[in-house]
């Protein structure tokens, strides 16, 4: 696919998506969907890549759908370019179930406006750090809509229910202050400094840790945390830790740390995951 509205530059392990549209503060389209969903599926793929960034061209990070289609932005009948993706097919292969089912890890270093669909994109993402003067919004509820791309089940895991009602009832803008407050996103940066902090966070899991150990990690804790019990993450824990305390990157890790030195894993989540992944079923 050829990108019009996302920029995907590689460098090192690390994969930097940038949203692209600078001139209308990174508004989304179904294009620009489309595209997020293609750079995630790359990113799945790409053994070479092992974290991924993703951030805003210009003054912000996006500013929400774009509105240019007056009263029927959001009118799919009417053929609108802001729907989201995955109306149009299968939503399963929608960009935020790209994001999800991803088995490489996420940050979004919001620089500036995330509003409506600008801040539920960056939810099934793994880590959210802002600079100071981004600014973000639920705003659904003033527009008509209900949450979407997914935000009622990511909201509320991240935030709390209570916090998640908060911000959707209002529809108000609030800043990055509040967001830290409210767990929306984990660390607060000067805009100059943005880029540098994601850096920091996407080359330390780049350098120390297990590229399958990562996959699986994370899709743990994401499919795992709301739990009815347990034993639910037992049944899955149990049968990888048995299968990974055989392999080889378990060996490397216990070798280098005995050695005092980095590690080099030799497993490759495109071919390398435990033979109970994917444990789950949709």
């Amino acid at each position: 696919m050829n990108y019009e509205q996302i920029l995907y530059e590689v460098d090192g392990p690390i994969l930097t998506v940038t949203l692209n549209r600078p001139d209308k503060l990174n508004a989304y389209t179904a294009t620009m969907g489309a595209e997020l969903a293609d750079a995630f599926r790359r990113a799945d793929e790409d053994d070479a890549v092992r974290a991924v960034i993703v951030t805003g061209a210009g003054r912000g990070f996006c500013a929400g759908a774009d509105l240019s289609g007056g009263a029927n932005t959001f009118d799919t009948s009417a053929g609108s370019s802001a729907a989201l993706g995955g109306e149009r097919g299968d939503r399963r292969q929608s960009f935020i179930m790209r994001i999800f089912n991803c088995r490489k890890p996420s940050i979004a270093a919001i620089n500036g406006a995330a509003v409506g669909v600008g801040i539920t994109l960056a939810l099934p993402m793994d880590i959210r750090i802002a600079s100071s003067n981004a600014r973000f919004g639920f705003v659904f509820s003033r527009r008509g809509l209900v949450p979407e791309a997914g935000s009622a089940w990511f909201l509320p895991r991240i935030v709390g229910i209570s916090q998640a009602l908060r911000w959707c009832y209002s529809g108000r803008i609030f800043d990055a202050d509040e967001a830290l407050k409210g767990g929306l996103v984990s660390e607060l940066a000067a805009p100059e400094a943005l880029m540098g902090a994601a850096r920091s966070l996407a080359e330390e899991i780049a350098a120390e840790t297990a590229p399958v150990s990562i996959a699986l990690t994370r899709q743990m804790l994401w499919r795992l945390s709301a739990a009815p019990h347990p034993m639910a993450a037992l049944d899955v824990d149990y049968p990888l830790t048995r299968e990974l305390g055989a392999g080889a990157d378990v060996k490397e890790g216990v070798r280098a740390f005995m050695e005092k030195r980095r590690p080099e894993f030799p497993g490759r989540p495109s071919k390398d995951m435990p033979k109970s992944y994917p444990w789950w079923r949709e």
